[in-house]
């Protein structure tokens, strides 16, 4: 396996929220790509978008996406030369979702706009607006989707792992998704926080609209070993420790069967567990109970 990339402090703090997993693209298989949102929750379709990175610019391409019928069916792919901090200098990061106002040759600076965040046929209805991001070494196929380096996140940057017992408050809607006011995060601005899993770690990913999610700090997780939340059984870890592939689960919102639960970090004020509903709409201030059943035992 190739040795990851670890992404500091410097890199991620400019963000409200990341995640590693929370996509169902093999371009994210085993934490290979993070998606960086510079909005929150509640700003979630922000036009914002800060290179992650100082460097050149090696180059731009307009690239195919899946058809969608409420999105376009191209996507831009950024491709810069890092200059650092230094886990990153000497390599390329591979930046999509943004239509550019860059060109090959133009030298950014981290936090510099590289142009306008996009909605592709990549976005499922209820994802914002964000850059992916993925790094390579310069001797890779850069255009491919797939292939880029594992990612890690820094000692340096502070993750915090929430206990949440399943329930809480609608706090805001959207056509596919509810947000709750629960867990919340003690610190806005300080730190990234997720939910907690019942052994360790932050839950990362759709669970279970997407095949798998991730694990993060949880240790060194042993293959094969479960992972849950209030103690429902969510899946297993795989041999890199933290990667999770769900096992036949359905999440129930008030006993209701709803496509799933989407989980992240965020920095920001307004994090709360987001629940995927487009066929269970929510109002705000509903009292929602969340929980996690083998899909076998799901009456539909």
């Amino acid at each position: 396996m190739d040795a990851g990339v670890t992404l500091p402090a410097e890199v991620l703090s400019r963000y409200a929220r990341l995640s590693l997993y929370n996509s169902p693209y093999r371009a994210h298989e085993g934490g290979r790509a993070i998606d960086l949102y510079p909005g929150t929750l509640r700003d979630g379709r922000t036009t914002e978008a800060p290179s992650p990175v100082s460097g050149t610019v090696r180059g731009t391409k307009t690239v195919r996406a899946p058809p969608k019928s409420y999105a376009p069916e191209h996507d831009h792919l950024i491709l810069i030369d890092c200059e650092g901090p230094p886990p990153l200098e000497g390599l390329v990061a591979r930046v999509l979702h943004v239509d550019p106002a860059v060109e090959a040759g133009d030298r950014v600076e981290a936090g510099e706009s590289l142009g306008e965040l996009v909605r592709t046929g990549f976005f499922a209805p209820w994802v914002d607006n964000h850059l992916h991001v993925g790094v390579r070494r310069p001797d890779q196929n850069l255009h491919r989707a797939s292939g880029s380096l594992p990612i890690e996140i820094g000692d340096d940057v502070e993750l915090r792992a929430l206990e949440w017992d399943g329930t809480g408050t609608v706090v805001a809607t959207g056509e596919t998704y509810a947000v709750l006011d629960s867990p919340s995060h003690p610190a806005p601005g300080e730190c990234f926080v997720g939910v907690r899993a019942d052994s360790a770690g932050l839950l990362d990913g759709g669970i279970p609209h997407y095949d798998g999610g991730g694990l993060l700090r949880a240790g060194n997780e042993s293959a094969g070993a479960s992972v849950s939340l209030n103690g429902d059984h969510l899946g297993t870890v795989g041999d890199d420790g933290r990667t999770i592939a769900w096992d036949g689960i359905t999440v129930t919102a008030n006993g209701d069967p709803i496509t799933g639960l989407s989980t992240f970090c965020a920095r920001d004020g307004d994090f709360g567990a987001k629940l995927i509903c487009p066929d269970r709409p929510f109002e705000v201030g509903d009292r929602v109970a969340v929980r996690v059943r083998s899909s076998g035992t799901i009456d539909r």
